[in-house]
């Protein structure tokens, strides 16, 4: 079985080898890794195209952003299982993709498989800062805010080209539109693997805090886009969120 890995990216150079390395350092071998830049004018360039020898593709140029960059990524994807590892981030170990592969060489049926991911510091300590364990799949969760976090979701090519590709219309949240179109709208089948499977590096506050609101509202009009009780929805989701870090 081939599994695509795609990550996109723009003026990344302080984080990108490692995301490079912790695919490249994965113990599964049928890897199709694909890397698609945003013409990125930091070093970024440079850093990717020393591992090109060990990239399966590589493009890089101007895009509408990370989702559009995503969907490039999907077009070109020839493996029959598709993920994403994001530029900012690890996997959590060198077993994690062949933990997706046996998930899906197990049950035929599966049609995605999603797993545990940890948030930390972007700093040397990597402290953690927030624990995500997605626990077994069930609609129920899904209208009550709950969605599987994003990086650790793996998907059969043949369903992405049957239920398409990331909606531009929603332009820092689209994943959350991604997510409930195939797992809310066509109940596709799901199945949770309990381990961890990405460490993602937590941005600056000034940031987080603003992009949370932007996420706020968008993630309002994609739940209602969806049919849902959309403040309550949303509220919901939060509340998720706010518990997780909570705890830790």
């Amino acid at each position: 079985m081939k599994i695509t890995i795609i990550t996109v990216c723009y003026n990344r150079k302080g984080t990108i080898e490692k995301a490079i390395q912790s695919v490249l350092s994965q113990n599964y071998h049928d890897i199709e890794y694909i890397i698609i830049d945003g013409n990125s004018k930091d070093g970024t360039q440079e850093i990717i195209e020393s591992y090109t020898d060990r990239i399966s593709k590589y493009i890089s140029e101007p895009d509408k952003g990370m989702y559009d960059a995503i969907n490039k990524g999907f077009q070109l994807a020839t493996g029959d299982v598709i993920g994403l590892m994001h530029s900012d981030d690890e996997f959590y170990d060198r077993k994690a993709i062949s933990r997706i592969a046996a998930r899906f060489e197990y049950d035929s049926n599966i049609e995605g498989v999603y797993g545990d991911g940890i948030y930390v510091s972007n700093d040397k300590e990597e402290r953690l800062i927030r624990d995500r364990i997605g626990g077994v799949f069930s609609l129920k969760r899904v209208k009550k805010g709950w969605l599987p976090l994003h990086p650790t979701v793996y998907l059969k090519k043949a369903v992405i080209d049957k239920h398409g590709l990331y909606n531009l219309d929603f332009k820092i949240a689209s994943d959350t539109e991604f997510l409930l179109r195939y797992l809310y709208k066509h109940k596709i089948n799901m199945s949770y693997i309990d381990a961890y499977i990405v460490k993602m590096r937590m941005g600056g506050m000034s940031t987080s805090l603003k992009r949370a609101f932007e996420v706020l509202y968008e993630d309002y009009k994609i739940y209602k886009f969806h049919g849902l009780a959309a403040i309550l929805v949303v509220f919901l989701k939060k509340s998720i969120a706010l518990r997780q870090y909570i705890v830790h």
